[in-house]
């Protein structure tokens, strides 16, 4: 795999590649054999490649690993990818978005997902039962999963990161490798499930919404900023919220500046 033979590919099949969807190809293979170190692949796991795209990624995979689950949503890269691993009896392909298809089991995830992707698939990935995930983001978003409390990167996402996965940022991968160029530098993420979770949430859903709520109101006090959400969310009138707000904890801090447990504490007190 190289570039030359990634544009003989999209010159043979007529693609071109598509920006809107992330459409970045990855051209050096020596960052191939990191992603295998990074997961400890052998010969028991069945991994997940999202968003395989030519299955050069693919094939190396499933050199390595008992199967491999490849699923491409853009149906003229399937075209591709279907011919490239045409000879792998252990790889099945999948069309479709891997958030939605009805997948096979799988154990880990080795993957160089579309941008566009990141951010939905890490959260789900985060909820499913996997030993890791290895894959390449674009830097700055996966800096947000590790940002410190109260910094200007610090969000939903770092809350939920902390509680679910055990996060770490590896090799910086530059734009030069993929073809066409995108306009930032990626990075290897590694997520490991914790196990056990550093605190418990009594109430996922209500805990994510909560969360997810609290850092469009960032820079309020939590108090002022509650009351919207419960307002919606428990179906109640503006004196009831305004008391369940005022009585939760933490009321007078701001919202970015709750750690990812306090927020575990804030929502378990408001689901008693």
């Amino acid at each position: 795999m190289s570039l030359e033979e990634t544009k003989q590919l999209l010159r043979t099949f007529r693609i071109v590649p598509n920006r809107i969807l992330g459409q970045n190809f990855m051209v050096e293979s020596s960052v191939y054999p990191k992603l295998c170190e990074y997961a400890c692949l052998g010969n028991d796991d069945v991994v997940l490649d999202a968003g395989a795209g030519f299955g050069f990624l693919t094939r190396f995979l499933a050199d390595r690993c008992k199967a491999v689950v490849a699923v491409e949503k853009d149906p003229r890269l399937l075209m591709v990818l279907r011919e490239q691993v045409c000879g792998y009896a252990n790889v099945t392909i999948i069309q479709g978005d891997v958030l939605t298809a009805e997948l096979s089991t799988f154990n880990k995830v080795v993957a160089i997902p579309p941008y566009y992707l990141s951010s939905r698939l890490v959260t789900w990935l985060l909820k499913r039962q996997i030993e890791c995930a290895v894959l390449i983001l674009q830097k700055e978003f996966a800096e947000k999963l590790l940002a410190p409390v109260s910094t200007k990167n610090y969000g939903w996402l770092a809350v939920v990161a902390f509680h679910d996965a055990k996060v770490e940022l590896l090799d910086e991968v530059p734009k030069t490798l993929f073809y066409p160029p995108p306009q930032v530098n990626s990075v290897i993420v590694r997520l490991e499930p914790r196990k056990p979770v550093p605190y418990k949430v009594n109430n996922r859903i209500f805990f994510d919404g909560l969360v997810r709520w609290m850092f469009t109101q960032r820079n309020k006090k939590v108090n002022n900023a509650l009351m919207p959400f419960l307002r919606s969310t428990f179906k109640v009138g503006k004196e009831e919220a305004k008391k369940l707000a005022f009585e939760a904890p933490f009321g007078e801090r701001r919202a970015r500046d709750l750690s990812s447990s306090e927020f575990g504490e804030l929502a378990n007190a408001l689901t008693k």
